[in-house]
């Protein structure tokens, strides 16, 4: 998706990013409040930064210069620059309280959004998407937020204090104020040149990084394949490309800001101030000038440039924030949803009977990896998927849960389209345990309950021992408060394996779904949960892909799948007399225990 990206385009123009901030700010409409409140100390601060100078211009010219100064004079001038400052710093710190305050809730209602929405996205958008990029979305890019929020007050600020102090410059001596002016066209030109090149590398910088979080999710996840195969070397050469790579963006971008960013405010800051000093020098070969006039052009000439500098400095951010939201918005605007229910109410899984009518199903809407597929599993029996690599067991699995939707067939339960179940009714009465168990940091109690707190202890210790958890569960220290690390690193395979059938039985499902659940547990683990899986298929509508087809010997029906069709179908007893595919696989995997024991 990055490289997609990437290929789309190197630029973001103008228009673009106007139209990115145009959607990234509805998120600051619950706080438009507080942001209102923020703007309105913004121009009483920039009113306030115009008045101090003049009152030293007030005080020099009228008082000081004349010789008419008094020790009362002195006081009251120093007491009202003293009062009128400490007035400045209460505003300063209110405004940027507040501003900042509600620039957090807004970062905190974008990546609340963005979590919501990653959670409303169906199976295909995570099978075509790497971890590492959805991790830079809501980690990096939303942190990004922050910074671009407050780059909005530094505009503000800006803003506010390049329009009075021009007009504060109008208000004493309008012909140099003028001259001044000149300047603007000059900044437009540098902000424009700035704004189009430090967009494209941004893009760049942006997309560099989601390679090197990509580059990191991966080596994490596969740390015991890596050193077992001893790659280390390799993926360490290629992360230092990757980072170096990455290196080389930041590195332009940090020269773009340093030739542009203050330096070049500074230099016309300068060429101001001597513009000012000659204006008035030659206006004094004539006439007296007053000395305040010239303090205060010169401290209303920094506030006019200052700001800019602070603006300018801000643009990284800006053109950083302005990347961030439009890949943010990449994500909100994704349609990969979890497949559409009709939702009627009244449509509850009571018993679990489960058919199949010609159903088709394609992944990526060209080549059908199901096609035709006819079965029914009644109340209580077991079904077997049983094929090679590819033939679509796993996708019937897909279907059936309603991570994808089927392009034409009918999936009913109970005599009921699939489609009119809610998915909290589906997901309530269906159980599913995968090949490979994913278990969650906490304890062994919130694996089994997983955060519903309307499972009773009582209930988890029941369905831990329905499933012979609890023989090794109770030997623990802590038993069912045992902690559980990151993925359950701490647990062999067969006992997480344990732990997620007593997660999947403690809601009582009606219909059972083991996708190769006894794939990864050695031979002793798997004898002592054989029981545990018999009880649980009592009474409830099981469907099972098979990898070893010696554990669905006694399964009501076997499927044998090839190529997306299903080319035989019966008992085990029937498939074996039949002579078949079945029998092939069965005798083949026969040998190879033979010879593996």
């Amino acid at each position: 998706m990055e490289q997609q990206e990437m290929s789309k385009k190197q630029t973001m123009p103008f228009k673009e990013q106007m139209h990115v901030l145009k959607r990234i700010l509805k998120y600051a409409h619950p706080y438009r409040y507080q942001f209102a409140i923020a703007i309105s100390l913004s121009v009483v601060l920039a009113i306030i930064n115009a008045i101090l100078p003049r009152i030293i211009q007030v005080f020099i010219d009228d008082h000081l210069t004349p010789g008419a100064a008094t020790l009362r004079t002195i006081i009251f001038f120093a007491s009202l620059h003293f009062g009128v400052t400490l007035i400045r710093m209460i505003v300063w710190y209110f405004e940027l309280y507040i501003f900042n305050m509600a620039s957090e809730k807004t970062v905190k209602h974008i990546r609340e959004s963005l979590y919501t929405k990653l959670h409303s996205l169906g199976m295909r958008f995570f099978d075509q998407t790497s971890t590492g990029w959805i991790i830079t979305r809501a980690t990096n890019d939303t942190e990004a937020m922050k910074d671009f929020w407050n780059v909005f007050l530094t505009i503000m600020q800006g803003v506010f204090g390049v329009v009075i102090s021009l007009g504060a410059m109008f208000f004493l001596d309008a012909s140099v104020a003028v001259w001044i002016l000149l300047f603007a066209p000059v900044l437009l030109l540098v902000i424009r040149f700035y704004q189009v090149y430090s967009s494209k590398t941004y893009i760049e910088m942006k997309s560099k990084l989601s390679s090197l979080n990509t580059k990191l999710a991966e080596t994490i996840n596969g740390m015991s394949i890596i050193q077992q195969f001893r790659q280390e070397r390799r993926l360490q050469k290629e992360f230092e490309e990757t980072n170096q790579s990455y290196y080389d963006s930041r590195y332009s971008m940090v020269r773009i800001n340093a030739i542009l960013l203050s330096p070049v405010i500074n230099f016309l800051y300068t060429m101001a101030v001597v513009l000012i000093l000659g204006i008035f020098g030659v206006n004094a070969l004539q006439n007296p000038v007053e000395v305040g006039i010239i303090y205060a052009f010169t401290s209303y000439a920094n506030d006019f440039f200052r700001p800019l500098t602070r603006l300018m400095d801000s643009l990284s951010l800006f053109q950083d924030g302005i990347i961030s939201s439009s890949r943010i918005l990449t994500v909100m605007d994704n349609e990969e949803y979890v497949p559409d229910q009709e939702d009627k109410p009244e449509a509850t899984i009571e018993i679990g009977k489960i058919e199949f009518k010609d159903v088709s199903f394609s992944y990526d809407g060209k080549t059908d990896v199901l096609k035709n597929i006819n079965f029914t599993v009644n109340p209580g029996e077991t079904v077997a998927l049983v094929g090679h690599t590819g033939s679509g067991k796993s996708s019937i699995i897909n279907v059936l849960m309603r991570f994808y939707d089927f392009q034409s067939g009918e999936v009913l339960i109970d005599g009921r389209s699939i489609l009119e179940y809610p998915m909290r009714e589906l997901r309530h009465k269906t159980g599913l345990v995968l090949q490979d168990s994913f278990l969650f940091y906490g304890t062994i109690k919130d694996n089994i309950r997983i955060k519903n707190d309307q499972i009773k202890d009582r209930e988890i210790i029941q369905a831990a021992r329905f499933v012979q958890a609890d023989r090794f569960i109770e030997e623990l220290p802590g038993e069912y408060d045992a902690k559980v690390v990151e993925r359950g690193a701490s647990f062999s395979s067969g006992q997480k394996q344990l732990i997620s059938f007593a997660s999947t039985i403690v809601r009582d499902p009606k219909i059972l779904i083991l996708d190769e659940a006894t794939a990864n547990i050695d031979t002793e683990t798997e004898a002592l949960i054989q029981e545990g899986l018999n009880r649980m298929r009592k009474g409830r509508t099981t469907v099972a892909i098979a990898h070893r087809l010696s554990t669905i010997r006694d399964a009501d029906q076997i499927l044998v799948l090839d190529n997306g069709r299903i080319i035989e179908r019966g008992s085990h007893d029937e498939l074996i007399a039949s002579g078949g595919k079945y029998k092939d696989m069965y005798e083949l995997q026969n040998i190879g225990l033979q010879l593996n024991g």
